[in-house]
């Protein structure tokens, strides 16, 4: 991860560099300095903001179901004919109100625990991240400033011709660049756009914004996780506007993103259509994780490289073949 966000960091090394140019070790450590900022710190920011909203969050939750809010809901009209339905077709015991109220009940006591238990999680995983990302940086330092001889060694150990050597490094460069612009860009885009939405029908929403972004790098379903439950409360509210605004905004506003901001910026690289992005995002989470969203394409982009090359070399061997 350091050799890609190395990559993505030396245009601003470089110019830091060419201003400093004996004092590689200063400048190594200001570009270090300058990710830190742009990266930890709007982090640490969000994430007490957070966790703030969704404290006020679940107190609000708890306070409406204490207040009754679950029995005025399942008094509706139409949440009493869908209760009639249900009891009159499905196949099990019939639902009373006062069970589903009960149950949501011990939901809502229960919510603010489980939320102080995710707010632990968050922070040792925040504890986590910053021993790595501590970890990078020292790795990052080093490769940031002695980019020119680590390529050098690269380029004398790769068994390949000058010009194959140079077409791989700038493919991994383009593909790094691409994976990390297509995958964050496009979450953060998310974010802001189903937050701004989720604020303006009464949600948190920075809160409820930074989990749309998060939703983002899950496939197929992504941030329909959060907006759709979130219809459906307003809809059970009697907020029949708010709630088909909701829908047609995260449809056409915060759908369309995805499906047009992502491919935009990850075109360009090894032929990589819109299909085969997907499944290079897919097999990445599936083996890696969530840092799976680079690995992933960036290892197909190589691969059809590589594959184009052996193509170009063997191209009389590979017409011979094909006749025989």
């Amino acid at each position: 991860m350091a050799f890609i966000i190395s990559l993505l960091m030396f245009p601003i090394h470089e110019r830091l560099d060419n201003k400093m140019p004996t004092m590689r070790n200063t400048s190594a450590l200001l570009s270090c300095v300058i990710l830190t900022v742009i990266i930890v710190i709007p982090l640490l920011l969000v994430f007490t903001a957070i966790i703030q909203q969704g404290s006020s969050f679940s107190q609000g939750v708890y306070h409406w179901v204490a207040e009754g809010g679950v029995q005025d809901l399942l008094s509706q009209p139409y949440i009493v004919k869908i209760i009639n339905f249900a009891n009159s077709y499905l196949p099990f015991d019939t639902l009373e109100p006062s069970e589903i109220a009960q149950k949501v009940a011990e939901l809502a006591s229960s919510f603010g625990t489980h939320l102080v238990g995710m707010s632990a999680s968050v922070v040792g995983s925040a504890t986590s991240f910053l021993m790595n990302f501590g970890l990078m940086l020292f790795v990052l330092f080093f490769l940031l400033r002695d980019h020119d001889r680590i390529i050098s060694s690269m380029r004398h150990i790769i068994p390949l011709s000058r010009s194959q050597e140079d077409r791989l490094l700038d493919e991994i460069e383009q593909v790094s660049k691409s994976a990390v612009m297509g995958s964050f860009l496009t979450a953060i885009a998310q974010g802001v756009a189903g937050g701004f939405a989720m604020w303006l029908v009464g949600f948190p929403g920075l809160f409820w914004g930074t989990m749309m972004g998060f939703a983002s790098f899950i496939p197929v379903v992504g941030t329909a996780l959060i907006w759709i439950p979130a219809c459906l409360y307003l809809l059970l509210v009697g907020d029949t506007g708010w709630a088909i605004f909701l829908l047609v905004w995260s449809v056409a506003v915060v759908g369309s993103i995805d499906n047009i901001l992502r491919p935009l910026l990850m075109q360009g690289s090894a032929g990589m259509n819109t299909l085969m992005i997907f499944f290079s995002l897919l097999g990445g989470l599936h083996v890696f994780g969530l840092i799976g969203l680079i690995y992933g394409p960036l290892i197909f982009a190589i691969t059809m490289v590589l594959f184009t090359m052996y193509e170009e070399e063997f191209n009389d061997f590979l017409d011979k073949q094909d006749n025989n």
